[in-house]
C-alpha cells in the first residue's frame, strides 16, 4: 500500500531535459511541490550542480542554498529541490548574476543571463480569471500567483508583466494576431514567432498558427503558446538562436563549422 506522495525519483524517470547521466547513480533529485509541475521544472540542485557547475556534490549545493545565496523571483530559497520553471528569475547576488529560465528549440531549459533591470520583472501567462469573496476579481497565472484587481481588459491566455519586488502587475499584452510568442510545451517548444491566426474549435483544442523570423510557419495548441511581447518586439531578451529552429542539416552545418 502506497500511502501519500512519492518522495523519491529514479534516475531513469527523471525528465530528460535535465540531462542527467544515466550511469551516475540510481536516484535523481525529486523536486518539491511548488509553483511549477515536476516534469516542467528544474530543481535548484540540478541548476547549481549540472548547469552552472557551482557545486560538485549534493552537500556543496546544500551549503550554497543554506547560506541564503540563491533567490528565485526575488525570494531566498533554501530548499535545494525547489522547482524553478519557465520565466522564473534566478538571482545570485554573490556573483552578481541574474538568469531567466527559458527554453531552447531542443526543449531544454536555458539559464539565460539577463541584466539587473530586466531581472526586476517577469512575464506570467493568465490561466484563470475569477471573482473571490465580495466579488473581488483576481487572475491566476502559470506560476501559481494570484493577482487581485487585474486590469478588466486582461483575459485568459493574455500575458501580464509582474514586478518581482512587489508582485504587482505593471503591464499586459493581449493574445492577439501579430504579437510575438514563445512556445512553452509540445513539439515546437522553445520556438519564437508571431501569431498569424487562431482557429477556434469550441469543445476541442484551439489551434494557433505561428510564423517565425525566418518565415517558417507552424501550428500548435493554444495552451502551449505564451505571449512575450507586443508586435514583433519581445519584452524579454531571448537566448542565443532567438528561438529559431534549425533544420537537421542547418544544425549539423553549424556544429561542423565550430
Amino acid at each position: 500500500m502506497a500511502r501519500g506522495p512519492k518522495k523519491h525519483l529514479k534516475r531513469m524517470f527523471a525528465p530528460s531535459h535535465w540531462m542527467l547521466d544515466k550511469l551516475k547513480g540510481r536516484w535523481a533529485p525529486k523536486p518539491s511541490a511548488g509553483p511549477h509541475k515536476m516534469r516542467e521544472c528544474m530543481p535548484l540542485i540540478v541548476m547549481l550542480r549540472e548547469r552552472l557547475k557551482y557545486a560538485l556534490t549534493y552537500r556543496e549545493v546544500k551549503m550554497i542554498v543554506m547560506q541564503r545565496l540563491i533567490k528565485v523571483d526575488g525570494k531566498v530559497r533554501t530548499d535545494m529541490f525547489y522547482p524553478a520553471g519557465f520565466m522564473d528569475v534566478v538571482q545570485i547576488e554573490k556573483t552578481k548574476e541574474n538568469f531567466r529560465l527559458l527554453y531552447d528549440t531542443k526543449k531544454r531549459f536555458v539559464l539565460h543571463k539577463v541584466v539587473k533591470e530586466e531581472a526586476s520583472y517577469k512575464l506570467c501567462r493568465v490561466k484563470k480569471i475569477h471573482r473571490g469573496p465580495k466579488g473581488i476579481p483576481y487572475a491566476i497565472t502559470h506560476d501559481g500567483r494570484t493577482l487581485r484587481y487585474p486590469d478588466p481588459d486582461v483575459k485568459v491566455n493574455d500575458t501580464v508583466r509582474v514586478d518581482i519586488a512587489t508582485g504587482k502587475m505593471l503591464d499586459y499584452v493581449k493574445f492577439d494576431a501579430g504579437n510575438s510568442v514563445m512556445i512553452s510545451s509540445g513539439n515546437n517548444m522553445g520556438r519564437v514567432g508571431v501569431i498569424s491566426h487562431r482557429e477556434r474549435h469550441p469543445g476541442s483544442f484551439e489551434i494557433v498558427h505561428i510564423k517565425d523570423a525566418v518565415g517558417h510557419t507552424f501550428a500548435t495548441r493554444l495552451q502551449n503558446v505564451f505571449v512575450i511581447g507586443k508586435g514583433s518586439k519581445p519584452w524579454i531578451s531571448l537566448p542565443k538562436g532567438n528561438g529559431i529552429k534549425l533544420s537537421i542539416i542547418e544544425d549539423r552545418n553549424a556544429k561542423m563549422s565550430k
